[in-house]
């Protein structure tokens, strides 16, 4: 009789032990508080104006964590510490998960401020000087990116046989006004306006520091370097990712984004949200 009531009072005790784990694990599944990372700019407030809002109602709880650098917030979102980040376009994405080591995929593309060229020596391209100075992203997929668009519009050309989303200030072929080129730290651009002739800021940035709205030209964005939201593959079919990809699909997100009196009516549709609303 004992011993019935040995392995009883131990079954009972593991029973226990199993139920509180499953209620733990359960909870842990449910968790509704998500942390976004950004970076400086625009993208925490699309993220806090247009998509925050829905999930609320969907009974989740938003904390904006904002980086001052390219290189954080992804590394943040690889080790947990964040749950999404928006700051980035699908080209930095692959290539800093590819050099990190990082499982780490675009959600959905939303709504992008674009690069620009701001001088406050030159209200246009056609004024721009022989020998002036010019400052440039130094990552490797802006630099590339700042030099492709410099080629669009006609400062510059690039090596012919170079794949232009790896071209660096090494590989421009001509530069018939002899501009020289400065790469330093993309969040720092802006700051370098009052004492260079000219310089190519990434819209984040650009509008962070209220420059903006004074670009003398401003690119069309290829469709890879429109930004996403992004998350850890593993969570790629999580159910906030779900709902944060419901929410940008949204008639209430597309409201936002084209309201007049925001910022972000003047960002490029992504292709996806172009065909939606023609």
């Amino acid at each position: 009789m004992r011993i019935k009531q040995w392995i009883t009072s131990k079954l009972s005790i593991l029973l226990a032990g199993l139920f509180v784990l499953m209620a733990g694990n359960a909870f842990a599944a449910d968790t509704k508080h998500l942390i976004i990372g950004i970076s400086p700019g625009p993208y925490g407030d699309l993220f806090k104006q247009a998509i925050a809002p829905s999930l609320e109602k969907k009974g989740y709880s938003i904390e904006i964590k904002e980086f001052s650098d390219y290189v954080q917030p992804n590394l943040a979102l690889s080790n947990k510490s964040i749950d999404a980040n928006l700051f980035q376009h699908p080209i930095y994405l692959a290539k800093f998960s590819a050099d990190k080591g990082l499982k780490l995929s675009p959600l959905i593309s939303v709504p992008t401020a674009g690069v620009g060229i701001y001088s406050k020596k030159f209200k246009s391209l056609a004024e721009i000087k022989d020998g002036a100075s010019i400052t440039i992203p130094n990552d490797p997929t802006n630099l590339a990116r700042a030099l492709r668009y410099l080629q669009a519009v006609g400062l510059i050309k690039i090596k012919a046989e170079l794949d232009a989303t790896k071209a660096s200030e090494r590989d421009i072929a001509e530069n018939p006004k002899k501009l020289k080129f400065h790469p330093i730290e993309a969040a720092q651009i802006p700051r370098t306006v009052e004492s260079v002739d000219i310089a190519v800021a990434t819209g984040n940035y650009a509008i962070s520091s209220g420059i903006y709205p004074s670009a003398i030209d401003r690119e069309i964005i290829p469709e890879n370097y429109i930004n996403v939201i992004a998350v850890r593959s593993d969570d790629i079919e999580a159910q906030f990712a779900k709902d944060i990809k419901e929410i940008v699909e949204s008639e209430a997100f597309a409201t936002i984004i084209n309201d007049p009196a925001r910022i972000f009516k003047d960002f490029q549709k992504p292709a996806w949200l172009k065909a939606k609303t023609n």
